[in-house]
């Protein structure tokens, strides 16, 4: 046997990214408009950076708290409390490396081998990843296209429920979709999680990337407090901090041990500085944020305005995220065209090869990029997909 046949056979089995195979090939290339990942291209603002680079200066360098520093978990609960317009309390926040770390912390909390949790898709291929490694088992309910939206059939959840299934796993707004829930969906979910007794870990991380309010419906908005939900976060989207693998969980009171525990055993903690850093930014970054949501708006609307009068191309106006996940008629192998696309145009797409089943056929678009960007990949993927 060789030693690759010597590991677990789910490590193995992790699937390679599919977007990074199409970034590798044009990594780098001179003119390239890099669309094909989910971030923006600001950097973290100087108030995040500076709070940041002010702690390490002080010597803030060494083991800290395992849920994070009180003054971040109470800026966490500020944080929601206006957002959300009812009181938290710090105690409900667990802080963790990333939105990542968040999500496999809630599945080790509620599956585990040979369990199943449901999940939408086309979807982010991280979160099935995530548990395909750890032994549990993935099971894709797919949402329904048509250019008027994306759409969850929740009858088709409800027929997906097997003794295995342990959780529901709500992404809203949807990478790479768009897709977001209103109340009533939510609404029929936690309904369903409650009758047949099994958990939600809800990834809300685009709920102020929305285009019809302040946040996007959430279930923070309907649930009770001994409901089995745990939220799943990070700092990446919204402040523009992708590389500093900053998230968090929030779940009741009285899992916030348990929580602290699996920090303890897996990394111990986040540098407490990057937490300084944090801190500012729930607490000094809303209009940051709102300036980025305007942005992405404009590119929203100026985007899908140019491609649909192609007359080639298929797509739902996104109503929250900031991703466009389109088709253009004619092309079913989208990895081969996403080659083809960035070679010829110089746009980076990720292709929905990568996002499961019901995404074969599409394409995924960052919008969250500077308008000059947008508007002029925008001309040349209209031009390509005319032609």
């Amino acid at each position: 046997m060789s030693l690759k046949e010597m590991l677990r056979g789910e490590a193995r089995a992790a699937p390679a990214s599919g977007i990074v195979s199409v970034v590798d090939h044009a990594r780098g290339r001179e003119g390239l408009i890099p669309l094909w990942v989910g971030e923006g291209d600001l950097p973290t603002p100087d108030f995040i950076r500076d709070a940041a680079m002010g702690s390490l200066a002080a010597g803030h360098t060494f083991y800290t708290w395992q849920g994070g520093v009180p003054e971040l978990r109470a800026a966490l609960a500020r944080y929601h409390s206006r957002v959300f317009g009812r009181g938290f309390a710090p105690d409900e926040f667990v802080v963790t490396g990333g939105g990542m770390q968040a999500i496999q912390l809630a599945l080790q909390a509620v599956a585990g081998a040979g369990d199943e949790v449901i999940y939408f898709s086309p979807a982010w291929p991280n979160f099935p990843a995530a548990l395909g490694i750890a032994g549990g088992k993935p099971v894709p309910v797919l949402l329904d296209f048509s250019e008027n939206g994306w759409s969850l059939d929740i009858n088709r959840v409800e027929a997906a429920i097997t003794p295995r299934t342990r959780a529901l796993f709500v992404n809203t707004p949807s990478n790479p979709t768009g897709w977001t829930a209103d109340r009533a969906t939510l609404e029929a979910l936690l309904d369903l999680a409650r009758r047949h007794g099994l958990w939600i870990i809800a990834d809300e991380i685009y709920t102020k990337f929305f285009y019809s309010g302040r946040h996007a419906p959430s279930l923070i908005d309907i649930a009770s407090d001994d409901d089995r939900i745990l939220f799943v976060n990070s700092f990446s989207k919204n402040w523009a901090m992708t590389g500093w693998r900053i998230g968090w969980v929030r779940a009741h009171a009285s899992l916030g041990q348990v929580f602290e525990n699996l920090v303890q055993y897996s990394t111990s903690g986040v540098a407490e500085f990057m937490q300084r850093g944090a801190v500012a930014a729930l607490d000094e970054g809303d209009s940051f944020i709102d300036e980025q949501v305007e942005r992405a708006r404009h590119n929203r609307d100026r985007l899908c305005a140019a491609l649909r009068a192609t007359g080639r191309v298929q797509l739902a106006v996104p109503d929250g995220a900031f991703y466009l996940f389109f088709a253009i008629d004619g092309l079913e192998d989208t990895r081969s065209a996403a080659i083809r696309i960035v070679d010829e145009t110089g746009v980076g797409l990720a292709p929905g090869t990568a996002f499961g089943a019901g995404g074969e056929r599409f394409f995924r678009l960052c919008f969250n990029r500077s308008t000059d960007q947008i508007e002029e990949a925008a001309e040349k993927l209209a031009r390509w997909a005319a032609e």
